[in-house]
Parts: C-alpha cells; structure tokens; sequence
C-alpha cells in the first residue's frame, strides 16, 4: 500500500487534537470529527439524545465551561483550563463552599502514581468530582477555612450524539470495519493514537484507487457509540466479514495483538502474517470480553470478529487512564510503526484471492515464459556461478501448486514461508502469463 504519510504530519493533528475535551456528546466531539474531515471525508452523523438504541439510550449533551476548587484567598489549585482531566466527565453542576473533609469523597487521585491526575467519569449517573494529584490532595487537605468549589455545566436535553463514518467501497461487496473511539478527553495513546491511525489508514485507502474489498470506517465513543451504530446500521452490520478495532497503538512498548473472538479468524491470521513478514514478535493476548469495542461487535446478535494491534495496550502501562499519557509518551513516530503495522493487515485481507491453475495437468513449462532460468542444474547447488532469484523462483512454484482454488494467498503464505507481498507480485506475473486466474475470474466465463 502505498502512502506518503510522515511521522511529522501525525505529530502535527497529534498537537491539535491532544487539548479538546472529549466525552461521549459535547463540541469537543464535534471539532475533533471536523479536523479528521481534513484527512478524509467524513461524514458527521448525529443521534439525538433520548433515542433508546438495544438496552441503551443515548445520553443527553453533557456541556461542560468552567471548573475549579479555589483557596480560601480565592486562587485556584484545581484549575479544568489547565488539564480537562480535572473534571469527572459528566459531573453535574455544583457551586458551594465545602470544607476539605467534605469534598474528600469527591477527590480521586492515584497513591501509586503520585504526579498523575486520574481519568473519571459519571457518565449514567448524576454525580460529580474533580480529579487531583497527591500533591493538589494534600494541599487542599492543608485547608482549615472553607473551599470554593464549582463545575459550570449542563445537560441539555435536546442534544445530541455525533459519530463519524466513512464508506470506501470496493469492487467486491466483501466489507470489512474498522472501528475507534473518540470519547477521550487529553489523553494520547487511548485514544489519539487510535483515531489518528484509522484516519490516515483510511485516508492510505482512499489514494490507492478502488479497492478490491469494501472497506467501513466508524469513529464513535466507546460502548455507547458503538452500540448506536450497529442499532442504526443493524442490516449491513450482520454483513460484515470481520475488522480491527483501532486503539492504544502509539506507547513505546513493544506492538501488540489482541486476537478475536474466534482466535484463529481470517483477522487473526491476516495480522501473524504481517508481523511475521516484518519480522517481528508481537505480544499475544487472548480474546477476553472487555477492554474495547470489540465485546459490542462480536456480541451474540452480530458475531464480527474483531482484533487490534497495539503498542502499550490499555491496562498494560503505568500512564494507563491519567495525564501522564501525553505527548511526552506518544510521538508520531511511534504511532506510524503501528500504523505500518495495521495498513499491511489491510492489504492482505483486501488483495486475499483464491487462483487457480490454467494448467492443472502437471507442471507448466515456465522456461518459454521467462519465468525459470535458463541454464538450469544451479538452483539450490551451493557455490554455483549462476545466480537464480530462489524467492521469486519459489513463489512461483509454491503458488503454482497450491493454485486449486481451495488455497487463498494467505494460505500460501502460510504454508510456504514466504511473504504475502512476495506472493502478491509473483501472482500478478502469473495472471499476465496467462498461468492461474482469480477464482472470481474465472466463474464469470
């Protein structure tokens, strides 16, 4: 696939986007959307609160101005302007004096990770707090008089939720998706990474012509979000074939892959075989039904086998869930190995062909057609003066053997050892030497 995406593009939306308060409705979703529509197409869909969608029903628009705690000479210690984790997200209203022992049970700060501010929220219940350091705790704590203690928001009722969806479609009604989520406030690996990832996969899609596969991009919050969507789009959603759940893919740690529901899927495959052909060794983790958007759709109604590639997955690293995922932790850089990562996978499944051999009858002579060397005895004969490309040489006969129908290019891959993308161009040359076709191809004549 090709792209001339750089890491410093990332780094540049990454800079733009890591300050927008973020949550399950509210403008912050809707400028966040906005700015990916400077990347790709989107399309801005919105889903009034109040609409029951399953067992859910869409929340009313949480709209937050101002928070703070404010000492007893009225200088502010906790400040929402300064970090927009400060805030329990959907905190209702509050505007009161309180002493500290009062306010206590509203403060959530980290014993174990002093320097962070924690990530909370309220979102099904009405309820507030606010989110603090060890060292904000202890000096609220220091107190005796009375604390000013405010969140300036609302509900409003007659809002609503907004997603974002993009449509590529592929020569083949075969549809695959691609899901992320955008209910984060300022944090950068969950989910800045993920959200970039998926714009600019898309975006790689959309240069590089009509696909074969179709190809479905959704950017929702969590949960909720995704929900709504398979509620509204119920009918072409049980067609889907299987897809990625983008997210937490921009940490310094090693790459990752959670594996789908099925564990040995076409996703689950397509991904091995791409670490494979890099070469690298991901960490494994076992499907279990939490973490992200894949418990939604792979539920029992819709059973879409859903995987992610990862760098630093969620629950797996110190600054999971607090203000220290930041810009310091991700970098652009860091975000486009996984990116390379996920486009591979996106290949692969959308260039999976089955072909079959037009010379089933015993081996075709390749030599006429250029396609064996033409002195031939050196072939695997150590310190022979001929020099023989043995991969692309393999490539050919492996695919040449296994081209009964029954075998897709992954398969092959599998099976022989060789790269996907390896296979990919010999198959190419085999199709204009007339040797093997398509099986879509060849049922049409």
């Amino acid at each position: 696939m090709n792209t001339n995406t750089h890491a410093n593009e990332i780094d540049a939306f990454l800079r733009q986007l890591f300050p927008i308060p973020r949550s399950l409705t509210g403008d912050g979703n809707r400028d966040t959307l906005r700015i990916l529509q400077e990347i790709i197409p989107l399309e801005i869909i919105e889903y009034p609160s109040g609409t029951p969608v399953y067992d859910w029903t869409i929340p009313d628009e949480w709209i937050i101005h101002d928070a703070y705690i404010k000492k007893p000479n009225g200088e502010r210690v906790i400040d929402y302007s300064e970090c927009n984790l400060h805030a329990v997200g959907y905190s209702m209203p509050i505007n009161k004096t309180m002493v500290f022992d009062d306010l206590a049970p509203r403060l959530h700060m980290l014993e174990s990770n002093p320097e962070a501010i924690p990530y909370r929220t309220t979102y099904y219940s009405r309820d507030w707090g606010f989110c603090v350091t060890k060292k904000q705790y202890e000096e609220l704590e220091s107190f005796s008089d009375p604390l000013e203690v405010c969140i300036d928001s609302e509900f409003d009722t007659n809002g609503a939720m907004v997603i974002g969806e993009l449509q590529i479609p592929g020569e083949t009604d075969k549809e695959f998706l691609v899901s992320t989520y955008v209910c984060h406030p300022s944090m950068a690996n969950d989910n800045l990474s993920g959200i970039l990832t998926a714009a600019f996969l898309a975006r790689d899609l959309l240069q590089n012509g009509t696909p074969r596969c179709s190809w479905r991009f959704i950017f929702v919050p969590e949960t909720i979000g995704a929900i709504a969507y398979l509620y509204h789009n119920e009918t072409e959603m049980k067609g889907i074939r299987g897809g990625l759940v983008v997210t937490t893919c921009g940490g310094r740690g090693p790459l990752g892959f959670k594996e789908s529901y099925l564990g040995n899927d076409l996703i689950d495959r397509a991904i091995r075989q791409a670490f494979k052909d890099r070469s690298i060794e991901p960490i494994c983790y076992p499907f279990a039904p939490d973490g992200s958007d894949e418990r939604q759709y792979s539920s029992p109604g819709f059973r879409i086998p859903m995987a992610s590639i990862t760098r630093d997955k969620y629950y797996e690293y110190s600054q999971y869930h607090t203000s220290l995922d930041n810009l310091e932790f991700v970098t652009g850089k860091q975000i486009k190995e996984s990116l390379n990562m996920y486009r591979d996978v996106v290949n692969i499944l959308d260039q999976n062909l089955f072909y079959c051999s037009t010379t089933p009858y015993g081996e075709p002579q390749l030599g006429k057609r250029n396609l064996y060397p033409s002195t031939g005895g050196a072939i695997n004969q150590q310190g022979a003066a001929v020099s023989t490309n043995h991969g692309e040489l393999d490539a050919i006969t492996w695919l040449l053997f296994l081209a009964d129908g029954e075998h897709d290019l992954l398969a092959i891959s599998e099976r022989s050892g060789l790269r996907f993308s390896v296979l990919q161009q010999v198959a190419g040359r085999l199709v204009e030497a007339g040797l093997v076709e398509s099986v879509s191809a060849r049922l049409t004549v």
